[in-house]
């Protein structure tokens, strides 16, 4: 009788190869649904509205904010919409990304206090079917992430309507 003197290490790697998979799997999973929830509104909710305008609808994520996916100058960005914000504001890595050249310098008021800043014209902003040209913005160097805030440059003039965890966003009338 004959044994097969490879057969008793191709079993172990076979099921060490089997669990690799499923932790690469588990992994994917998880960090999608942690990403999901994270910003809820990777993927738009565009609804018409009785006079036919387009309004974008937002979820609130678990930390209770709005973020969403949208557009600087037809590159991808992601929101965070901040009522609170006077300009559009983003970091200098997300404005160097943006290929943005800084304009005048400025000092940003900020929940760290005084900061010093540039100011920028975008020449397009936009959230699902919602665009903005010409839209003023602050570069400021300290600001963390790659996260942009939507401010008032942007949103003012929109009519936002807040239900539960709903934000809708709509241009007026």
């Amino acid at each position: 009788m004959r044994v097969n003197q490879s057969g008793g290490r191709f079993g172990p790697w076979m099921i060490a190869l089997f669990w690799a998979t499923v932790l690469v799997m588990l992994t994917l999973y998880f960090s999608g649904l942690l990403d999901t929830r994270r910003n809820p509104n990777r993927n738009l909710s565009l609804v018409t509205s009785a006079g036919g305008s387009a309004e974008v609808v937002l979820r609130r994520n678990r930390s209770g904010h709005y973020l969403a996916n949208g557009a600087i100058n037809q590159q991808t960005v992601e929101f965070l919409v901040d009522t609170g914000a006077t300009l559009v504001s983003m970091s200098a890595s997300s404005a160097d990304r943006l290929g943005l050249q800084r304009g005048a310098p400025t000092t940003s008021l900020t929940a760290g206090g005084v900061v010093h800043s540039w100011l920028v014209t975008l020449d397009s902003v936009q959230i699902g079917p919602i665009q903005r040209r010409d839209v003023r913005a602050v570069v400021v160097p300290g600001m963390p992430g790659d996260v942009v805030l939507l401010g008032m440059s942007f949103l003012d003039g929109l009519e936002m309507v807040q239900r539960d965890d709903t934000l809708i966003i709509r241009p007026p009338g």
